[in-house]
Order: structure tokens, then sequence, then C-alpha cells
């Protein structure tokens, strides 16, 4: 039985991608992936999160799904909320990976309605979502820190252009400071002008 732990990184900053990542392993080699105690992501430093990355994907596969901050915007301009858009890119893992079962870190206030739409989405797949499964499964854990690992070098090859933009977040000083360069209309692609941090901030 092939089982999948899905877990994202980059829901609130105003800056860089949203990205939803899937680690799937086979059911009698998850062993391997436990053995690597894994926490979730924001638990560790980001040194050791690139080495516990690289010791995931030699052990699992990892699919990973990038929402660009335009692509954010235009489906928020349709009316479609953050929580349906990560659905969005959950669904394109589950699609990518073909498990028969997958943890997710749930984005419903109601898990249970959750889990029936991902199952409804693909025909003999067992969901399991919870609040913080990240914190409870360990192959949602490795989803979140590959998660992390990736999102954080979209935003390093950020800084390099525009060097000092922060982290993204929008309680980051540096980030509003960034912000507070453009106008509204010469924002950089990377920003996610939909956020009302964006809006605030702007001459």
């Amino acid at each position: 039985m092939k089982i999948v732990g899905i877990d994202e990184a980059g829901r609130g900053p105003v800056i860089g991608p949203l990205v939803v990542c899937g680690v799937a392993i086979e059911e009698d080699r998850l062993e391997k992936l436990e053995r690597l105690q894994l926490k979730d992501s924001k638990r560790l430093t980001p040194g050791r999160r690139k080495v516990m990355s690289r010791r995931i994907n030699r052990i699992a596969e990892c699919y990973t799904v990038q929402i660009q901050a335009s692509d954010i915007d235009n489906l928020r301009a349709k009316d479609i909320n953050l929580n349906e858009i990560e659905k969005i890119a959950i669904k394109k893992v589950i699609g990518m990976s073909n498990p028969d079962m997958a943890y997710i870190d749930c984005l419903d206030v109601k898990p249970q309605r959750f889990c029936d739409e991902m199952e409804n989405f693909r025909d003999g797949l067992k969901v399991i979502a919870e609040h913080k499964a990240d914190d409870k499964y360990p192959i949602v854990s490795a989803a979140s820190i590959v998660a992390k690992v990736e999102r954080d070098m979209e935003i390093e090859k950020l800084k390099k252009e525009y060097k000092d933009i922060g982290s993204g977040y929008p309680s980051d000083p540096k980030t509003i400071a960034f912000l507070k360069r453009f106008s509204y209309e010469n924002l950089p692609e990377f920003v996610r002008r939909s956020w009302a941090t964006v809006k605030k901030n702007q001459k």
C-alpha cells in the first residue's frame, strides 16, 4: 500500500509561492522514514531542514506543487479563497503520487468534510486529515520539511536579485520596507497583490 503525507509552506506570506508537498512511500518502508525522528519544519533550523530534506528525498518519492503569487491573486479575484487554492494543489499532489492512503495537515475547520471531499476526488483513496498532523505523523512532518526547504530556496533566489526582502511575512519589518519601495502598479510579480498588507503599505 502506498501512503502519502501532504503539507504546505507559505500560506501566510505576502511574497513568494505557496508550496504544497506530498511525500509518498510504500507502507512496508515507512519505518525508514520514522527512523529520521522528524518534526514539524517550524521546529528545525534552516540548516537542519536542508539535511533532513535530502534524507527524505533518498528514502521516499517527493512531489511538490508551487502556486505562484500571480496565480493566487488571479484565483482570489475570482472569489476563490486560500483554502480552495490550497486544495487545488493538494489534488495535484494526489494525482501525481497516486496513493492508496493520504495523511493531510487539515486546512478545513471541519476535518471530516475535508476528508470526504478528498476521498470523493479520487476513488478508493482513504484520507486521514487532522489539524497539526505535522506534529503527529512523521510522513506529514516530512512533507512539511520538504515544502519549507523548497519555498526557502525560492525566497533565496529572489534575495539574490532584490537583496533584502525579509522573510516575506507581513509581520517582518524588512518585508514591509521592501513593499514600500514600489507603487502598486510596479510591484514585482512575486508579491501577492491581493493581500491586505500590500494595499496598506503602498505609496
